[in-house]
């Protein structure tokens, strides 16, 4: 008996061989991954979607029609026009953000270079100059806003780009009621500061209630001219 079950397994093993899909032998044959160039150095690869290329705000709309910030040399520079939203809407993804806070220093705590990226437009994964600049913990670059500090401070100093690499799954509504928490795991500068951290509550205003499977991705107009480029994104859903 013992050698049958061997000679069957070799069997197996010389069909996966034959058909040229290396792997360990397994009850169900999956098919190959999808192959996807991964582009330059900070994307994007060849499945995102770019959301900001440098050239203009198509993609983006403000909370009562055109988006109005500042377009110029490659980058996108908050001007006080309001908080701007994506025209297509996403659940679970991955992020790529780069942004830089004001070269010129003014304010402390949360007055510099302070704004924000919503994912869904609700949960929100801090941006303000975080260089040698205290505030609460929970509130600086890379926290995942009033819920969670970042695990390091690995901010660059102003006016330089930083780069946020974010990977959030959605919160889902529960079969029975409730919500199952969704997750936040960021890259700040190539740095682990959000380790698979659950989402749950809303860091936005309390009319965002429950979960939902799709929102836009939201940049916050916080009144600092905090600069952002090479923004894209991959659905994961």
């Amino acid at each position: 008996m013992k050698s049958q079950v061997i000679a069957a397994g070799c069997v197996f093993g010389l069909v996966i061989v034959a058909a040229g899909i290396v792997g360990i032998a397994q009850d169900k044959i999956e098919p190959a991954p999808k192959i996807v160039d991964p582009g330059p150095a900070g994307g994007p690869p060849s499945d995102a979607i770019v959301l900001f290329d440098g050239k203009d705000l198509s993609a983006w709309r403000s909370g009562n029609g055109e988006a109005r910030w500042k377009v110029e040399d490659g980058y996108v520079q908050v001007n006080g026009t309001g908080n701007v939203f994506t025209k297509a809407e996403f659940g679970d993804c991955q992020l790529h953000v780069e942004w830089a806070a004001p070269a010129e220093v003014k304010g402390n705590g949360q007055g510099r270079g302070n704004s924000g990226v919503y994912l869904q437009g609700r949960y929100e994964i801090q941006v303000l100059d975080s260089w040698d600049n205290p505030t609460y913990f929970n509130g600086q670059a890379g926290a995942f806003y009033s819920k969670f500090a970042p695990l390091v401070n690995p901010c660059r100093k102003p006016g330089q780009w930083q780069v946020y690499d974010i990977v959030f799954h959605a919160p889902r509504p529960r079969a029975g009621g409730g919500v199952e928490p969704g997750s936040f795991t960021v890259f700040f500068n190539g740095v682990l500061v959000q380790d698979h951290v659950p989402v749950e509550g809303s860091t936005t205003a309390a009319a965002f209630s429950g979960a939902v499977p799709k929102g836009p991705l939201m940049l916050q107009d916080h009144g600092n001219p905090v600069r952002y480029r090479n923004l894209w994104i991959r659905p994961l859903n």
